[in-house]
């Protein structure tokens, strides 16, 4: 009997499969590294036992170290989650090996599936449509090239151990091929420990859709319908949705039977999901199995009313499937949207730090929270940017989507940038709300979208400048009031946030200022308004007849507003900083956006460069970010080689432009 579980992963999905363990009445164990001693899954779980160093390679990828962790403190079992050693078949026998139970697949159905190349030529041969392209085990430029070019452009160069879009690159011509193929290489080299690439046709107006399906030791596989992971940035999905919409009766059929086809070819076992590109006439091919538990599996749990972690568990006991086919019933529609500590507007450069403010939306009827992080969590370099999901149901497409952007409005994170606003303005596009998604959504609707949160507004200013002159001075000598005291006057202070100055201005020269209220003059423009409430972090304000309610966080001298789903950034300007020398690092110096490793060097000292040309590349957080020269010039000194750490702002080239 499965009694103790040994989780072996970090962050929100650790968080989730001990929930079920609690509500089942087993214990859940958690592993950590030296940077998550402190995290949100170290304190949810019963248990917690250090395992190694920060990079992963030394910890959650450390099979040994795992399994001795196991032993040690009498684990019966251990799920894997998502990522790091969850699609591992030497992993998943070394569990088995080891006397305890995988709550998994077979080692041999995860090494059937664990190579897109192998995977696709095995389902081609039981009569499952897959895409053109070259899955051979020939690796050298010259044969990749060769058959980028039989297979024509635009392709997708993938790695064939890998998941979850890490390493992917988009080929649009001959011209592109070289380097796309060593970036996916050495990608996948780091993220999987195997260089195997495969290449595909790309369909820029295809769809993602994946089918969850269930199987049993005992012969029985189930489909738990479909799910849409369409709207995608860098091949990593952001919004997800179950049932997928749009398709065919007869399509739906199909892909549901083909998924079955395919875990049945490979003696499945299981939670697992088959996922497949439509085209625009819905023409289905097979792209990969992934032999886990998906990121998205929320929205199926929405629509069917079953806990797919579970059934994991007692299938793993050796249980049957708790339901037959005809028992499984699908009701309304589920969307799920990923947060990430990511700069949308920046390349989606992954963002680091501490949380110094975050609230999550309120968990109501029809409202999920999936989280791995709380306020004063950190954000490492070390692992994905992802801090959790927010859910919502349904009865209808339209009401799941309305549901989960009122949720996302009610989010509020200080300290590191998040793609918020980004999921939200998503969820409001016509053409999303329309069902009209493809992999390219994105792109093909960037100038809709909001990749920011919006920037600060006359009335933000203004509602800044009375959070500012209202702060409560109780104590505090008279120079240090900040409401503008003045004698025998109404209070009057003046406040500048950038290039806006507001002044505020009270109505009650000796009476309750509160009570009677406020002119703020900005711009030539007079705003009456009267405070309602103040709490330490809110502020109610009635203006023209209306109550704007508003929170205010104040950290490192910004001001963050929140305020009808709206977060805005204001840093006051005060005296002593325009006295300031400014600092910065010498013209000519390139820095790098975020700490990470050296993993490619471009160029050297000397050399000549065109405006563009890619000068180093860093890797931090799973993904590389490559940084290319801003104008044409020589390169005077390239700081760090390969394998080397860099820290967030280190000059990694120095830039010399050339004469004109």
């Amino acid at each position: 009997m499965l009694r103790r579980l040994l989780i072996a992963n970090r962050g929100e999905i650790v968080c989730r499969i001990a929930r079920t363990a609690h509500r089942l009445g087993i214990t859940s164990i958690a592993v950590y590294s030296e940077a998550d001693a402190q995290a949100r899954h170290v304190r949810v779980a019963d248990e917690a036992y250090y395992l190694g160093a920060a990079p992963p390679a030394e910890s959650y990828l450390d099979i040994a170290k795992i399994l001795d962790v196991a032993k040690r403190v009498g684990a019966d079992a251990v799920h894997p989650g998502y990522g790091f050693l969850s699609e591992n078949a030497a992993f998943a026998q070394a569990c088995v090996d080891a006397g305890l139970i995988f709550v998994g697949p077979p080692a041999s159905a995860i090494q059937a599936m664990g190579s897109k190349s192998a995977s696709k030529a095995a389902m081609e041969a039981v009569g499952v449509p897959v895409a053109p392209g070259y899955h051979g085990e020939e690796q050298s430029p010259q044969r990749l090239a060769a058959e980028a070019q039989r297979i024509g452009y635009p392709l997708i160069i993938k790695a064939s151990a890998g998941g979850g879009g890490k390493g992917m690159q988009v080929v649009n011509s001959a011209a592109e091929v070289a380097a796309a193929v060593e970036s996916a290489q050495r990608l996948a080299r780091t993220a999987f420990g195997d260089d195997k690439l495969l290449l595909e046709r790309y369909f820029p107006q295809a769809r993602h859709v994946e089918v969850q399906i269930f199987a049993d030791s005992h012969g029985d596989i189930v489909s738990l319908f479909d799910r849409d992971c369409s709207v995608q940035r860098r091949h990593q999905k952001i919004i997800e949705e179950a049932p997928a919409p749009g398709l065919r009766d007869e399509v739906r059929a199909a892909m549901a039977q083909a998924a079955i086809q395919s875990a049945r070819s490979v003696g499945y076992v299981g939670a697992g999901t088959v996922e497949f590109l439509v085209d625009e006439s819905q023409h289905f091919y097979f792209m990969e199995m992934n032999t886990r538990l998906q990121v998205e599996h929320p929205v199926t749990e929405f629509i069917t009313g079953i806990d797919l972690v579970e059934w994991q568990l007692r299938i793993a006991q050796g249980a049957r499937l708790p339901k037959a086919q005809s028992d499984i019933v699908r009701h309304g529609a589920a969307m799920e949207a990923r947060l990430y500590a990511e700069d949308p507007q920046h390349g989606y450069m992954p963002s680091v730090g501490r949380i110094t403010h975050l609230h999550w939306p309120e968990i109501v009827a029809g409202v999920r929270l999936d989280i791995g992080v709380d306020a004063g969590d950190e954000v490492s370099t070390f692992y994905d940017p992802m801090l959790g999901k927010v859910i919502a149901w349904g009865e209808s497409r339209e009401a799941a989507a309305d549901r989960l952007r009122r949720a996302l409005n009610d989010l509020q994170i200080v300290g590191v940038t998040s793609n918020r606003a980004l999921l939200g303005s998503v969820l409001a596009d016509e053409v999303f709300r329309r069902g009209a998604v493809a992999t390219n959504f994105l792109t093909a609707r960037h100038k809709h979208l909001s990749f920011g949160e919006a920037p600060a507004g006359d009335l933000d200013a203004v509602l800044a400048g009375v959070w500012c002159a209202t702060r409560h001075t109780e104590g505090d000598a008279l120079w240090a009031d900040s409401r503008g005291w003045r004698l025998g006057a109404a209070s009057r202070s003046v406040w500048k946030f950038a290039d806006r100055s507001v002044t505020i201005e009270s109505c009650a020269p000796h009476g309750d200022a509160a009570r009677h209220g406020y002119v703020a003059h900005l711009a030539g423009r007079d705003y009456a308004l009267r405070i309602v409430a103040r709490g330490a972090q809110s502020l109610d304000v009635e203006l023209a007849g209306q109550v704007q309610h508003l929170n205010i966080i104040e950290a490192d001298e910004e001001l963050h507003l929140f305020r009808g789903g709206r977060q805005v950034v204001l840093r006051q300007v005060r005296t002593e900083h325009a006295l300031q020398v400014s600092a910065g690092a010498e013209e000519g110096s390139l820095l790098t956006p975020l700490p990470g490793t050296v993993v490619a060097v471009h160029v050297s000292a000397g050399q000549q460069v065109a405006r563009g040309t890619p000068l180093v590349t860093v890797e931090a957080m799973k993904m590389e970010h490559t940084l290319t020269a801003p104008y044409a010039g020589s390169v005077v000194r390239v700081a760090f080689g390969l394998a080397e750490r860099v820290a967030a702002g280190a000059i990694l080239v120095e830039l010399a432009p050339l004469d004109p």
